[in-house]
């Protein structure tokens, strides 16, 4: 089903999430929405990595990395896997880097920025947790819907 974040936001306000981050859109998808998997890293995507090999499909992964713009949690190659696993999407509060090469990538990729720099691979972090940012909470289990004009979260599907 199609949808607009505007138009949820005009049917449901007062039950919705409003992110207050504004977001660049690195994937061939700039819409998208799915249950919410968490993952909670600073500077190494191992974690990452693993919870777009597990999630279930149609999920939506976000990633608290912290807000760092020292490095990336997310490339080409994270990418090939969410669009083979046919992830939703992934919203990242950190940065991406292959940039051209996630523009291909038929999911929906959302960070705060880029760089060229890999993160280092130690796999510390959190996976399922409740994590803080953009001025709201972002529950595993919970739903988010992300288009051009921003980010929505809800308890419940919305459709």
């Amino acid at each position: 089903m199609s949808f607009k974040t505007a138009d949820l936001c005009d049917d449901f306000s007062e039950s919705l999430k409003i992110c207050e981050l504004e977001w660049k859109s690195y994937g061939k998808k700039k819409k998208f929405n799915g249950p919410i998997c968490t993952v909670k890293v600073f500077e190494d995507n191992v974690l990452v990595k693993r919870a777009l090999q597990t999630i279930p499909e149609g999920s939506v992964l976000v990633v608290d990395g912290g807000g760092s713009k020292r490095c990336a949690l997310m490339g080409d190659m994270l990418g090939d896997i969410a669009q083979k696993r046919g992830v939703a999407g992934v919203i990242i509060y950190g940065c991406v880097r292959d940039v051209a090469e996630l523009a291909e990538t038929d999911t929906g990729i959302l960070a705060i920025g880029s760089t060229p720099l890999k993160s280092v691979k130690k796999g510390q972090g959190e996976n399922e947790v409740i994590l803080r940012f953009g001025g709201v909470e972002w529950k595993p289990g919970e739903y988010v819907y992300a288009d051009e004009d921003g980010v929505i979260l809800s308890e419940k599907p919305l459709f």
